[in-house]
């Protein structure tokens, strides 16, 4: 019944609709724009569009586009080769569609930039080492070499670098690329991974090292959508075929400064270059407020804060479901106690990241359910060691008493043993609780929504302020959940069986 009224609750916040065009986008700042640029297109053309922001790498995005939970997402050409379809060379697009027809997937409207990866090092290091070629990287195995995750594990990223050059290097260390920048300008890193149109090149004066053995094919930015797209959005379809060779490597260094150097908010910039490309004279939007006060008020934060709320009372709601049987159940046959432990045990040592990524294959969806899931999951070893503790202190000549008066198990169990062991129950439900207010902000890595996605966004810019404006919320709720269960507690419990605890 809790997991019913649960899966009711995360509906009702997380609606979706098949009228709704579902929009994803990568967890770094171009993306987030090229997918607010299909987003507000999509709505001038007159179709209801959802842009799930920042969703991951590219595994997630195609996963989620096979299943279905988004319908198009803005890619490149030479990851769509290389990382998706896994050829050794980047095909022409009908070669591509031909590929991806068997997936029900499909690749048309090129944007007109390419935007490739690249290796880059500090100008003034690169000048005195003699370093201009990646090729000669191979002559200085003392550099420290800082990349992305995502670079890390790509065919077309370090391993086939590696293969390619011939390296024999240090290893590199995984940093996610939104503080690569700030990594390599404090000299705690020599070498990072870039993408071509990325804004802060030229603030930290970086030198692009050649691809002289042109390892890295074209990135052409193209939009990667399931095959029924256009005839179920055939309005937004049509004006998204008009945005074909819209945009330079120019532009998009200028849209992505708007974000990385200015603070603006990557909707305003999308608003703004579609007005500017329809020949309006809105002017230029504002850049976000800067103040931290405002910008956890801002005007998403009553989105985030039910979204947040509804994951962790709809997981913690079905993880009591779970829990108090197996608690019961390891409290009645002690011989089942070390496998319900030991199962609840295991759970909780998996990382919470890795286990929320482990829902995108099993359930075969992004969004609010693989994240119940894996906060339902996360949330039982609390509820199940506080509620067998709770029945073992239970003497036995209470309950032999209560079977002796011919009184039904349930009964024994709602009335007697459930009262008794309420105080130590409560203290796991609320430790469950407070755990999941925090771990629920990975959410957003999948699109779950919550503080999360402020975040994820501060992690991709490097901006603080975003990155407190999320946290900060996080750490005042969870506050609050652990006042609020005090205070049921002090309603629900008596006075002598709080105190005996």
């Amino acid at each position: 019944m809790l997991v019913a009224v649960a899966g009711a609750a995360l509906a009702a916040v997380f609606p979706t609709t098949a009228a709704t065009l579902q929009v994803g986008s990568k967890r770094f700042t171009e993306s987030y724009i090229l997918g607010e640029i299909v987003a507000q297109t999509a709505r001038r053309a007159g179709t209801d569009a959802f842009h799930r922001r920042g969703l991951g790498n590219t595994a997630i995005l195609v996963n989620a586009l096979r299943a279905g939970s988004i319908d198009v997402y803005p890619e490149y050409t030479g990851t769509i080769a290389r990382e998706i379809l896994r050829l050794p060379a980047v095909p022409p697009l009908a070669e591509l569609n031909a590929r991806l027809a068997r997936e029900g997937l499909a690749v048309a409207v090129p944007l007109g930039f390419n935007n490739t990866y690249a290796l880059a090092m500090r100008a003034e290091d690169a000048a005195a080492r003699g370093i201009a070629r990646l090729s000669d990287l191979k002559r200085h195995r003392d550099l420290r070499f800082g990349f992305s995750q995502e670079f890390l594990g790509r065919a077309d990223g370090w391993p086939g670098l590696v293969r390619a050059y011939g390296f024999d290097l240090s290893p590199p260390r995984g940093i996610d690329h939104g503080l690569a920048y700030e990594a390599i300008a404090g000299r705690q890193v020599d070498v990072i991974d870039i993408y071509s149109t990325d804004a802060k090149l030229a603030r930290y004066r970086l030198t692009v090292l050649e691809d002289d053995a042109n390892f890295f094919p074209r990135y052409d930015a193209v939009l990667l959508y399931r095959a029924d797209v256009p005839q179920r959005f055939p309005q937004a379809w049509a004006a998204l075929a008009q945005l074909a060779g819209s945009l330079d490597e120019a532009a998009v260094r200028r849209l992505n400064a708007a974000a990385e150097l200015e603070g603006r908010d990557f909707a305003a910039i999308a608003a703004e270059w579609l007005a500017q490309r329809a020949g309006g004279t809105a002017g230029r939007a504002p850049a976000q407020p800067q103040g931290l006060w405002r910008r956890i008020v801002a005007p998403d934060f009553g989105r985030l804060l039910v979204e947040h709320l509804a994951l962790v009372f709809a997981a913690l709601a079905a993880s009591c479901a779970i829990g108090i049987p197996l608690g019961r159940l390891a409290a009645r046959l002690r011989h089942s106690a070390p496998f319900v432990f030991g199962g609840a045990g295991v759970i909780q040592t998996i990382p919470a990241l890795a286990l929320l990524a482990f829902q995108n294959p099993i359930t075969g969806r992004i969004g609010p359910l693989p994240a119940f899931i894996a906060l339902t999951l996360y949330a039982l070893l609390p509820i199940v060691r506080n509620t067998h503790a709770g029945l073992a202190q239970i003497p036995r000549q209470t309950i032999e008493a209560a079977a002796a008066l011919a009184l039904r198990p349930a009964v024994i169990f709602f009335r007697i043993e459930l009262p008794l062991a309420l105080p130590t129950l409560l203290a796991g439900v609320k430790t469950s609780a407070v755990i999941n207010v925090g771990t629920a902000t990975i959410a957003a890595f999948i699109g779950a929504g919550g503080f999360g996605e402020r975040i994820v966004t501060g992690l991709a810019l490097n901006d603080q302020t975003a990155l407190l404006a999320g946290a900060i919320p996080v750490a005042l709720l969870a506050l609050a959940v652990q006042g609020a269960f005090d205070l049921l507690e002090r309603r629900v419990v008596p006075t002598g069986l709080r105190n005996r605890r």
